[in-house]
């Protein structure tokens, strides 16, 4: 069951995504400590172990594809955990239409909410899925 989105990486000009890896996930744990993010995101606080599961589980997850959001102004000058802003998900919500699918998608860096980055994000995923 590998996840189709595995090699993928999309390009825009203000972000780039990638898949969601491990090497990500104790950035990406940090983010979750937050009571905002959980708040927002209606997220219950992982230890970090369980956010490496939780990683794992989704991308075995055959209806859910997460992208890491990258500053493409970052990287690849700086290591993509450097570079991670936010994530981004699709869900294929509806097994007998294909076509139907939810995205979510989440700037977690304060410094770069209110910058287009989330709407480029939003548009390459549209254009992927």
């Amino acid at each position: 069951a590998m996840k189709i989105n595995q090699d993928t990486v999309l390009r825009g000009k203000k972000v780039t995504l990638v898949p969601y890896t491990a090497a990500h996930v104790p950035r990406y744990h940090e983010w979750m400590q937050s009571e905002e993010l959980q708040r927002l995101t209606a997220s219950e606080p992982l230890s970090l172990e369980q956010e490496y599961e939780m990683q794992h589980s989704w991308r075995d997850d055959a209806d859910k594809c997460t992208f890491i959001v990258l500053d493409s102004g970052r990287w690849p000058g700086q290591a993509e955990e450097n570079s991670m802003v936010g994530d981004v998900n699709l869900f294929l919500t509806n097994s007998e239409d294909p076509t139907l699918g939810e995205i979510e998608i989440m700037i977690a860096e304060p410094s770069c909410r209110g910058r287009g980055f989330g709407k480029e994000a939003t548009l390459l995923m549209m254009a992927y899925g």
